[in-house]
């Protein structure tokens, strides 16, 4: 494990990073945001890429508004109207996404500095305390997330409790590019979803509250697709949201670690798997990368340069009770696990 100051808050807050490393894998990890900066695999020629979207300097984070790479909470995704009911008390939610709240608001756990309680060489704990009245949240949160690198991938690990009934929904806003960070749109890659269900959305992307079949649609993603083949089709759901940007049902069951997405580069011959305990997955094509920083190096990160597997609870599940339930009672745990593991073709 090694340990650099990777810049500093403008209240004087050192942000440090961490690489860890496993065999020929090695990841860098921001205290800023809990944020994943760096993920670097061998290729089929043996050749190290560097798979995950990042930055070089830490004002370039504090100024984008992409959740580069980021944990995010309370609530990942988005709460319709920028307020929920809980338990007959009405709770308002800062509005950062039009009317809408989106990825925990304005000042959401991406954009704090996160507590490491233990790190080693392939390994990294972060902590985090979020407030009774958080972002209009009920409850004191305490958040614990673990970073494992194994030769095969990354495992992350989250653990919460509050003191109140609340909300509760995290994620990693990884940026994804199978082919290298810097290599330009991966609409050559391809996405695989076992998922026989999605979570049409209205033009808010907030879900209508349908569980909607995939067949016949462009969101059947059963079955190998390139990412680019049908990502810009004349169907309403891609439209709104300017490509892929949605919540699939994922078939397993919540709880149990259970096949989410697959993606592959022809290129690279990376093939990433996702695992995951929750019950949905938001796969994101990048759409709105356009206005990012410079990338690593300078790269010109746009539209379409990568691409993001959320692994969640749905959106928007306060505001509809067929949907499973992101509650978090006093005193139990929330405790998920997502795995990203990676193969050669």
């Amino acid at each position: 494990m090694q340990k650099r100051l990777f810049g500093t808050m403008p209240d004087g807050t050192p942000v440090e990073q961490y690489t860890l490393t496993a065999g020929a894998l090695s990841c860098e990890v921001l205290t800023f945001g809990g944020t994943l900066r760096s993920l670097r695999v061998p290729d089929r020629t043996g050749q190290v890429v560097d798979v995950l979207l990042g930055l070089d300097r830490l004002e370039d984070y504090l100024s984008q508004d992409k959740f580069l790479g980021a944990l995010v909470g309370r609530y990942a995704n988005r709460i319709g109207g920028a307020s929920f009911d809980l338990n007959g008390i009405h709770y308002p939610l800062g509005a950062n996404d039009g009317v809408n709240h989106l990825h925990g608001g304005a000042e959401g756990y991406s954009r704090r500095i996160w507590t490491v309680k233990e790190a080693g060489e392939d390994f990294l704990v972060l902590t985090l305390f979020s407030p009774d009245g958080d972002e209009g949240y009920p409850g004191n949160l305490s958040v614990q997330v673990e970073y494992r690198l194994e030769e095969t991938g990354l495992t992350i690990d989250y653990q919460a409790t509050a003191d109140r009934d609340t909300l509760c929904n995290l994620t990693s806003h990884a940026y994804f590019n199978l082919a290298g960070h810097d290599s330009g749109p991966i609409s050559r890659q391809t996405i695989r979803i076992p998922a026989d269900r999605y979570t049409p959305t209205d033009a808010g992307s907030i879900p209508t509250g349908e569980l909607a079949d995939v067949a016949g649609t462009p969101l059947d993603l059963r079955e190998e697709t390139p990412i680019g083949a049908h990502v810009d089709d004349d169907f309403p759901q891609l439209t709104l949201a300017g490509g892929y940007d949605h919540n699939w049902v994922l078939n397993g069951e919540t709880g149990v670690l259970h096949p989410a997405a697959t993606a592959y580069s022809p290129d690279t011959g990376l093939e990433l798997q996702v695992l995951t305990t929750l019950p949905g997955i938001q796969f994101y094509s990048g759409n709105y990368l356009d206005g990012c920083p410079a990338g690593k190096g300078g790269a010109p990160y746009a539209k379409r340069w990568a691409f993001c597997l959320e692994t969640q609870f749905f959106p928007d599940s306060p505001h509809h009770p067929e949907f499973p339930s992101a509650v978090l009672k006093a005193g139990e745990t929330w405790r998920h696990t997502t795995v990203y593991r990676f193969a050669v073709r």
